[in-house]
């Protein structure tokens, strides 16, 4: 089935990727699968290929990112993603007990929607609420420190089209509903935003600093935040200081540099001994030069190892270009030929042997052992006990 996206998504579409660089336009993919997702439910092959569109990707590079993160749902999703945490901490404390009840009473497993559509439920690796454990989620909203049977009114309530409160945060919205969120845009919703602060779960480890005076060295909570100009003002002010510091420039001397001979060593036109020129590396024909910043690693590793050397750009640092004992490079083609050559006298290996291995240099090795027995005057027994000595 082909779908159509509205008019409204693709201008969205042309929101999103607005917020990017022209040319870094593909960054824009994580919030356009959201925004499909939002009006299918999932991201489905008709989103996949409606992001490869809007982007200029193949839908091969849109299907690597949709399918790395759980986040997108490659199949119909219920109106409510309900994912409770068995990890580590929240299993230790229920939440695989909280699982397995929910799988019982829905009647459906991991990734598994209910019948009326309403409820997928999952397993999640970690909710990043550990102080709040067990918890689950409904599309990401928390309820914190759930039993098997508070879990189980939330799902009925939800069921009943109710709209349970989270523990923390806005009142709940449909899976799609989020997903326009997670796409970049506000949720003009009564009730929508809701404020709060941490709880005293997250807070215990603060209250337990200040009842025992554990505190940072240096720490003054009062201190405020600068500014972005005054952090600019600073650290113009350090790179003026560090500036400052730096040793003055010895003025050149007039008087000839010796060099290790005890001959006068070359100066510049200002009277100042230009250093000595390194060496060039052994067996090396160029210098050493800095790569372009315009070429890739690939493409330069290849350049540089290729054997037709005439048409060669020695262009990355230690590059030697190969010669014919003489100093000079081989033309163009030399390499093909020799290459051509070396494959027409050796010959591919058969299904029976190793390759250059004959029947007649067997022959030939078995020929000369049988001499060699007869002149010393052993027999076939005797050949035997001396390899076996030997």
């Amino acid at each position: 089935m082909t779908t159509t996206f509205t008019d409204e998504t693709r201008e969205r579409a042309r929101d999103i990727i607005a917020r990017y660089p022209a040319d870094r336009s593909r960054s824009a993919l994580l919030p356009l699968l959201h925004l499909v997702q939002a009006e299918e439910g999932y991201v489905s092959p008709a989103g996949v290929a409606f992001c490869a569109e809007v982007l200029g990707l193949n839908k091969a590079q849109v299907g690597a990112v949709a399918t790395f993160y759980t986040m997108y749902k490659r199949k119909p999703t219920g109106d409510f993603l309900v994912s409770v945490c068995t990890n580590t901490m929240c299993n230790v404390l229920g939440g695989q007990e909280v699982y397995d009840t929910l799988a019982e009473h829905l009647g459906v497993g991991h990734d598994e929607t209910t019948a009326d559509g309403t409820i997928t439920l999952e397993h999640a690796e970690c909710l990043a609420a550990c102080d709040y454990g067990p918890v689950m989620t409904v599309n990401y909203d928390f309820f914190d420190g759930v039993d098997a049977s508070t879990a189980v009114g939330v799902v009925d309530e939800l069921r009943a089209g109710g709209r349970p409160m989270p523990t923390r945060g806005a009142r709940l919205c449909t899976l799609k509903e989020m997903a326009v969120q997670l796409a970049g845009f506000a949720d003009e919703r009564d009730g929508a935003v809701a404020d709060g602060g941490p709880g005293e779960p997250t807070l215990r480890g603060l209250r337990l600093a200040q009842q025992h005076g554990v505190s940072v060295p240096g720490f003054d909570p009062n201190t405020p935040i600068r500014s972005k100009a005054e952090a600019d003002k600073a650290a113009a002010e350090a790179k003026a200081k560090a500036e400052a510091a730096k040793p003055a420039p010895v003025e050149a001397s007039a008087a000839p540099v010796k060099g290790g001979d005890g001959a006068s060593a070359p100066t510049g036109a200002a009277g100042v001994a230009e250093p000595a020129k390194p060496e060039a590396a052994s067996g090396s024909t160029t210098r050493d030069v800095k790569a372009p910043d315009d070429k890739s690693p690939q493409v330069r590793t290849a350049e540089t190892r290729q054997p037709d050397a005439g048409t060669a750009v020695p262009d990355a640092p230690g590059t030697k270009v190969p010669t014919d004992g003489t100093g000079t490079a081989p033309a163009a083609g030399d390499a093909r030929s020799a290459e051509a050559a070396g494959v027409a006298a050796n010959a591919p290996a058969g299904d029976g042997k190793p390759a250059g291995d004959e029947a007649g240099a067997q022959e030939r090795n078995l020929t000369e052992a049988k001499a060699a027995t007869d002149a010393d005057g052993a027999g076939p027994a005797d050949a035997n006990e001396t390899g076996a000595q030997k």
